[in-house]
């Protein structure tokens, strides 16, 4: 009897095993396809903004509670969030960084479409 236990136990050890395997290589694939999706959703400059600060394009717009690259609304967002955010009034300086990488993000993001747009320019008048 104590053989059939241990055959039992060991098959049964065995079926949770290929699951659990089968599971994590679902979660790898489905991990990399979303990474694939959000890399290929950017242009390869704001792509490799979003790497080299961290911090994606979507993810810097909501931080700051901005939909649009308005220059004027972001500064204004980013005073009111880091002077909330501020440690001597009790703030978050985590938060605050969060903040500054934000604004960061946008300001290339701004930076890259300014470039894009002067190097049309230039296109067109050749």
């Amino acid at each position: 009897q104590a053989k059939y236990l241990a055959q039992i136990i060991l098959v049964g050890a065995q079926v949770v095993g290929r699951a659990f395997m089968r599971a994590l290589r679902q979660e790898f694939a489905a991990s990399r396809a979303a990474a694939d999706a959000r890399g290929h959703s950017e242009r390869p400059q704001s792509a490799a903004a979003s790497r080299i600060i961290g911090i994606s394009l979507q993810e810097a717009q909501q931080i700051l509670n901005v939909s649009s690259l308005n220059p004027e609304e972001i500064q204004k967002n980013y005073d009111h969030l880091f002077k909330v955010n501020d440690k001597s009034v009790g703030g978050s300086f985590y938060l605050q960084s969060k903040v500054v990488r934000a604004k960061e993000r946008l300001d290339e993001e701004l930076r890259i479409q300014a470039k894009d747009e002067k190097e049309k320019g230039w296109k067109a008048e050749t």
